[in-house]
């Protein structure tokens, strides 16, 4: 069907009309046609507004995808993050300032960092450093006075001490015989090993809390003076598994004793597992719940997905468990009265679709 094209505006009559008649209209349609072009500009402006606006949360958009999803495999060549870091961060923060206030800060990218802010943790080592005048340049003056004109952050580097233990040792003579008495040495949770508990601490806590692998640790402590190997942190990580499973089962039994507690099981790949090839699915169980502002995560290494896992796991827990809808619980559920609460993730979509409807 086609459309009939509008019909032209009448231009109005004006041969009866005076001089001074005809200046009026001709002021009124100017005055109509400045407005018009006045509304087509701020419409204009708007738009450009607009469209510079979503230029750039789209520009966000593609960095923090970079940022989350791009290629961070240490094997590959093209390790996006590893030089273009700082750059990456700047180029972010430099858009978000660009972004007009009435933007909503949900409507943007979530920002990878705090703003920074002004002063430092009135937890932190203070040190004052004067500096003072000269006599000559305070010669003749009525009074002095320090005032704070500024704030540092230092950073001390970590370093090595060796800590030398000297026993001290004493003889006594009882019927001709010596007997000797030596002071008491520190215990030592790994018993014979070079390495202090807090080099121990290090070790565990970049290796599990910061993701550093140990060859990279091997590197950044040869940088301090001495090296240790790999091999020596893989033997004290494993050595520890028997000194920290009383913790571990008392953050169990502690978990377990609360209200609510939260369970997932993820799949993961270990290399040299009995009966099971390398290709093969094992299961890294993980727990997270306990008192209320206390919360613990507890990760729990299976080959198996089978039901035995979680009812060892959640031994004497009856409370309420959310999880996913994997039929591995259900056993546990049912012996031990837990109430079973799904999560939002695994919701049926078609519920919301038909609720929508």
């Amino acid at each position: 069907m086609k459309l009939k094209p509008e019909a032209p505006s009448k231009t109005p009559d004006t041969s009866g009309l005076s001089a001074a008649e005809l200046r009026s209209v001709v002021e009124g349609l100017q005055q109509e046609l400045t407005a018009k072009s006045a509304e087509i500009q701020q419409r204009d402006q708007e738009v450009k507004q607009r469209d510079h606006t979503i230029q750039i949360l789209e520009e966000l958009l593609r960095w923090k995808r970079v940022q989350q999803f791009g290629a961070s495999s240490e094997k590959s060549a093209h390790q996006i993050h590893l030089f273009d870091e700082a750059e990456l961060e700047v180029e972010i923060d430099a858009l978000r300032d660009q972004l007009p206030d009435d933007v909503a800060e949900e409507e943007a990218p979530p920002a990878s960092r705090k703003r920074r802010q002004r002063g430092f943790s009135d937890k932190l080592l203070r040190e004052r450093i004067e500096l003072t005048l000269s006599d000559e340049d305070k010669a003749g003056a009525v009074k002095t006075f320090f005032t704070k004109v500024k704030e540092e952050l230092q950073f001390i580097p970590a370093q090595f001490k060796v800590l030398e233990y000297w026993q001290k040792k004493a003889v006594f003579e009882h019927n001709g015989e010596e007997r000797l008495v030596a002071a008491a040495r520190p215990v030592h949770p790994l018993s014979k090993c070079t390495a202090t508990t807090s080099l121990l601490a290090y070790v565990i806590t970049s290796k599990y809390a910061d993701g550093l692998p140990l060859y990279r640790l091997e590197h950044m402590l040869k940088r301090l003076g001495h090296e240790i190997s790999r091999t020596s942190m893989a033997h004290w990580v494993i050595r520890l598994d028997d000194v920290f499973k009383p913790l571990i089962h008392l953050m169990r039994e502690v978990q377990n004793s609360s209200d609510y507690l939260q369970a997932d099981e993820s799949r993961m790949y270990v290399l040299k597992e009995d009966g099971k090839t390398a290709q093969s699915d094992k299961w890294m169980w993980v727990t997270r719940g306990g008192p209320p502002g206390k919360p613990s995560v507890l990760f729990e290494y299976d080959p198996s997905r089978a039901g035995k896992v979680p009812v060892r796991l959640l031994d004497d827990f009856n409370g309420i468990l959310q999880a996913d809808g994997y039929s591995g619980y259900g056993k546990v559920c049912r012996d031990n009265n837990i109430t079973r609460m799904g999560c939002w993730d695994h919701y049926p979509e078609s519920i919301f679709i038909r609720s929508a409807a």
